[in-house]
């Protein structure tokens, strides 16, 4: 009888442990991660990605921030950073992804611009797309945070917010170099060929910001406006920022001679790998930070 009684005990033990077992599988299955992307839709992650594509570079350089570079199986052709992306597949840009490509690659996560042209198309092939955009350096935070949660991280806000934090200590450290004839200067930066400005209210402006500069193009105008030329001239900089292929034609463009930035050559121009850490909405601001701190350094000797 005890026999019998101590098998049924046992046979009992190994059933509650079997049930519980299922019951913590069953709830681990069914955690999901939800967010609303920036065209405004709402994206259910129902499990982890395993093959991930980044089809803007500070969207990969994200995910490589956040340890996560073994799950990228393909990137756009601009993605350059960390080391490993060089050798992944390029599929092309905004307006020509290489969208058989990308399909034989077979994401079940494709991580994209809100402008990009392919984005229904491969909803309609029933891949997962999420759209991040940064714009602000608040937008920057917001999309670190989700992509670690669309990503399935362990402690994935933590993830996130230290790697946030982390990027706010070095950016911190990059202001108290600047030097003190800098502080409160005027500048004007050009992010891009056709007079696009970075304003004050784009994530590079607020880098600058920090800097304790003082940006020509003022919050209400946008973060990236197209501005007149005559603008610029008018509003009289004291510091130009911009790549250094632009800035070999500054002083044959109408009227910039009279420019105080170009009469007293305070001019910070960055080279093409400078350029892609500077205007990239990613990880590496402070880095572009350091480029900036830099150059002042140079034009203000202390």
């Amino acid at each position: 009888m005890d026999l019998m009684l101590m098998t049924a005990l046992k046979f009992l033990r190994l059933m509650l442990a079997g049930a519980a077992c299922c019951v913590l599988t069953a709830h681990a299955t069914s955690i999901s991660f939800t967010l609303t992307d920036d065209r405004g839709r709402v994206v259910v992650i129902d499990k982890a990605p395993q093959r991930v594509i980044s089809l803007l570079p500070s969207l990969g350089e994200i995910v490589c921030e956040l340890k996560a570079c073994d799950l990228l199986v393909g990137v756009d052709r601009y993605s350059n950073w960390p080391e490993r992306v060089r050798s992944l597949p390029k599929l092309g840009g905004l307006d020509d992804t290489q969208l058989e490509a990308l399909v034989k690659l077979k994401p079940d996560l494709v991580l994209l611009a809100r402008s990009s042209r392919v984005t229904q198309r491969l909803e309609s092939l029933g891949i997962k797309v999420v759209a991040l955009e940064p714009q602000s350096q608040e937008d920057m935070h917001r999309v670190i945070q989700h992509i670690a949660g669309a990503l399935h991280l362990p402690n994935a806000k933590e993830r996130a917010d230290r790697l946030w934090q982390s990027i706010q200590q070095k950016l911190d450290t990059a202001a108290a170099r600047v030097p003190k004839l800098a502080k409160g200067a005027r500048i004007y930066f050009e992010a891009g060929s056709g007079y696009f400005a970075a304003g004050e209210a784009s994530y590079i402006g607020e880098t600058l910001k920090r800097l304790g500069l003082v940006n020509v193009v003022t919050p209400a105008m946008g973060s990236f406006p197209q501005v007149n030329p005559e603008f610029v001239v008018k509003a009289n900089p004291q510091i130009i920022f911009m790549g250094e292929r632009a800035a070999t034609d500054l002083k044959t463009r109408p009227g910039w001679q009279r420019i105080e930035a170009i009469q007293q050559h305070k001019i910070c121009s960055f080279s093409p790998d400078q350029s892609d850490i500077v205007v990239r909405s990613g990880p590496r601001m402070p880095e572009a930070a350091d480029l900036m701190v830099a150059c002042l350094k140079r034009l203000y000797p202390e």
